[in-house]
Formats: C-alpha cells, sequence, structure tokens
C-alpha cells in the first residue's frame, strides 16, 4: 500500500491518508470534506457549491496519480440532511458522465466541522 498525498486537496485532519493506492489496481480516497485547499475553508453557497468543492478535491487527488473521475468506479455521499440530495446531484451530474460510478447516498446526523456534504471514492487503476 503507498499513502498519496496532494497539496491540491485539503490535508488530512486525522489519523487517516488523503488516499491510499492498494498496488492492486484500486485507489481509495478518504471522504472529502468541502474545504478549499488555498483558504482552509469551507466555500460559501450552500450544499451546491459544497459539493463541488468536495468533489474537486477527491478529482485533485486522483490527478495527483494520474487518474481522472473516469477511473472512478464507486462513490458515496454523505449529506448532513436529505432535502439537499436534488442540488447535489446537479453538481454531481457535472462531474461524471455515462458510465457512471456506482453509488450510495446518506444522510447523517452531523459531518465534521458541520459541513453539508462530503464525498469519498474508489478509483480502479
Amino acid at each position: 500500500m503507498k499513502a498519496i498525498q496532494t497539496e491540491k486537496a485539503p490535508a488530512a485532519i486525522g489519523p487517516y491518508s488523503q488516499a491510499i493506492d492498494t498496488g492492486v489496481g484500486l485507489v481509495f480516497v478518504s471522504g472529502q470534506l468541502p474545504i478549499d485547499p488555498a483558504t482552509g475553508a469551507f466555500p460559501e453557497g450552500g450544499v451546491k457549491v459544497q459539493t463541488w468543492q468536495s468533489l474537486a478535491n477527491a478529482r485533485a487527488i486522483l490527478e495527483s496519480e494520474g487518474l481522472s473521475l473516469k477511473n472512478v468506479v464507486k462513490t458515496t455521499v454523505f449529506l448532513a440532511d436529505m432535502a439537499d440530495f436534488a442540488s447535489m446531484n446537479e453538481v454531481y451530474a457535472q462531474f461524471f458522465s455515462a458510465p457512471f460510478p456506482a453509488r450510495s447516498a446518506v444522510a447523517v446526523k452531523t459531518l465534521p466541522k458541520g459541513a453539508l456534504v462530503e464525498i469519498e471514492c474508489i478509483a480502479a487503476r
């Protein structure tokens, strides 16, 4: 296994890696909060802007390893409020194209730092 780290995405805020390359063709990207790596803060504007930032962070991590969102085979979306599903989905659809990755979307009680969304993914080399 190899830890993946890029300054183009926010640093891990705990004892975990931004992503792990398994060495057997899979890359696991940790849940990406909508933290702007340049400012260390959430962008303002609600769940759409936060979804965009979370996916941009995941994309930056994958690109640091020569991958793209086209390599993503599975995502998990964590929402602080399932009422935000349609808004999240609208932005999500701008990042992925057919064949779309498999996906789970769940509402959780709270997310770190009060985020509205967090997105993790698995990519295949």
